[in-house]
This record gives C-alpha cells, sequence and structure tokens, in this order.
C-alpha cells in the first residue's frame, strides 16, 4: 500500500485525512490530543513570571544567557522563541536569526560571525538557528564539503568550552517532530496567506530528504553533546507541550533569586530527553 505522505502535492488544498490522523502521534509521540488551551496558558503565565524573575536576578548579577533552537523545519522554534520573551525587556532579551552568508563571511572562520551575538552582562540571546546549520542544513543540502562538516563537528565542542568557562550559560536544544506533523505543517503555512513567507524552497527539499536530515541530526548530538554544552531534545509534535518544557528545562538548570521549583513544575520525561537517551530510543522523528 502506498503511504499518503509519499508524493503528496503540497499545492493540494486538501491533506489526506490519513496524514491529518497520524500528524499528533507520528515519530511515537506519547499524546493523542494537544494540551488544553487553558491548562496552557495558565502553565505558561506560571513560567513566564519565573522568566520575569529570572530577567531581574540577570540584571543585578551581570550573568548571560545562550540558548540555541535547532530542529527540523516547522518544529515550532520561532513559536517557542516568542513564547519565551513574550513579557521580558527588548533591551536585554536579543533574537539572533542570522541569514545565510555574504561573500565576506563565507571567508571568515566559520564561528566568526555568531561571536558578534554573544551576550553581555545582563543578556539573554536566543539562536533561531545556529552554527549548527553546519551539521544540519549546510551538510545535507550539500552548501558545505564533507571536510567542513568534519572540522566543524571537531571544533564545535571546543568553541562551545571556551563560551561556558567564560561563565555563559549556554543552552542547545533539538525540537523534534514527525515527519506527518512537518508535512501538516507545512501544508498549513503554504495555504495560509499569513503563514505563506514561512515556507521556502529548501523546506520543501526537506521533505524528500527526511533521512538524510535524520543522520545528519544524531552525528550532530552524538559528536557535540558534551558535559559543558549537552543537547536536550523535546519533542514538539503539540507546541503546547513543547514550549512549557523548555522554558522548564531553562528554569530548573538555573539558579537565581527567587526561584519557584513549584511554579516551574516537573519536566514531562515522556517528551524530553538528553542527547544520548534521545539517541538510544528506537525512534521515527
Amino acid at each position: 500500500m502506498t503511504d499518503p505522505i509519499d508524493g503528496f502535492d503540497i499545492e493540494n488544498p486538501e491533506l489526506p485525512k490519513a496524514i491529518k490522523k497520524r500528524a499528533m502521534a507520528s515519530g511515537g509521540y506519547p499524546y493523542d490530543d494537544k494540551l488544553d488551551r487553558d491548562s496552557y496558558e495558565a502553565r505558561m503565565y506560571a513560567l513566564q513570571k519565573q522568566l520575569v524573575t529570572l530577567q531581574a536576578h540577570l540584571a543585578a548579577s551581570g550573568e548571560r544567557i545562550m540558548i540555541v533552537f535547532e530542529g527540523r523545519d516547522a518544529a515550532g522554534k520561532g513559536g517557542t522563541i516568542k513564547r519565551y520573551l513574550e513579557n521580558l525587556n527588548p533591551r536585554y532579551s536579543i533574537i539572533a536569526a542570522l541569514p545565510k552568508p555574504n561573500d565576506r563571511e563565507r571567508t571568515q572562520w566559520y564561528f566568526q560571525r555568531y561571536v558578534d551575538w554573544m551576550p553581555a552582562a545582563t543578556e539573554t540571546v536566543l539562536f533561531d538557528r545556529s552554527w549548527y546549520n553546519r551539521a544540519g542544513v549546510e551538510k545535507v543540502m550539500g552548501f558545505c564539503t564533507p571536510k567542513q562538516t568534519e572540522h566543524f563537528l571537531e571544533e564545535a565542542p571546543e568553541f562551545e568550552k571556551r563560551i561556558t568557562k567564560d561563565g555563559i550559560h549556554l543552552f542547545k536544544f533539538w525540537l523534534s517532530i514527525g515527519r506527518e506533523m512537518q508535512l501538516k505543517r507545512f501544508h498549513d503555512r503554504r495555504h495560509d496567506p499569513l503563514k505563506v513567507w514561512k515556507l521556502s524552497p529548501i523546506d520543501l527539499e526537506a521533505l524528500t530528504r527526511w533521512s538524510d536530515y535524520t543522520e545528519a541530526r544524531d552525528a550532530m548530538i552524538e559528536r557535540t553533546h558534551t558535559e559543558h554544552a549537552p543537547w536536550t531534545v523535546v519533542r514538539t509534535n503539540d507546541k503546547r507541550r513543547g514550549r512549557i518544557t523548555l522554558i522548564q528545562s531553562v528554569l530548573h538548570r538555573l539558579d537565581y533569586a527567587g526561584k519557584d521549583t513549584e511554579a516551574i513544575g516537573e519536566i514531562d520525561a515522556s517528551i524530553c530527553f538528553d542527547g544520548p537517551n534521545f539517541l538510544s530510543m528506537d525512534k521515527t522523528d
């Protein structure tokens, strides 16, 4: 029997029922339904209050935070960043979403343009994709050579060691979704006039390279998960649960004045894993 995801035309305004039905559970996602909105808003409000408390602590202490958001296209990176920053001071909370390098940047040390975005005292910088482009989209799409990818995988742990030794709190998140959920979100974007700008030719090409991206992701996590800069994987077929879990992960790992562990809540271990545990699982996302 032909899988409805194979050869599906994204221009078709009708999404096959089989894909819709399987989207939530794709990739082995453990929940059949989204977290209900009332519960989501209540939990998010409590977490955002803690983020405001953390912001006050950073202002007093001068500490610095960097958060790397990686994942397949449509995994929910932008929406999670938006909710994280929703009630924070934009002067000290910065989004780094770098475009493709220009001619000059392509001749620099690969990490050089990211260094310019490192946080100063009191700042939090959130990278909507990061230097890990080299181990993901650049590798899969042939925008860099295998030698460049290998060099990156060797250098990245040392680069991140310098960051953390300087006292910056570094978080690395991989947002994981199933194949059917990715197709559903692409389809929604293609047929929503307010979201169509989010869909690029590279995104559509990713649909045919699912296994290649999986292989690249697994190699990236295996080679760059370290004690000083570990990977945390959050399954985000349900964006609401994913956003809550990611913010909880940041707050639990930091010590700050006014921290309320009860308000932060317990992390859902069925959708949140450290890098090695995720790699050891029998998974399809």
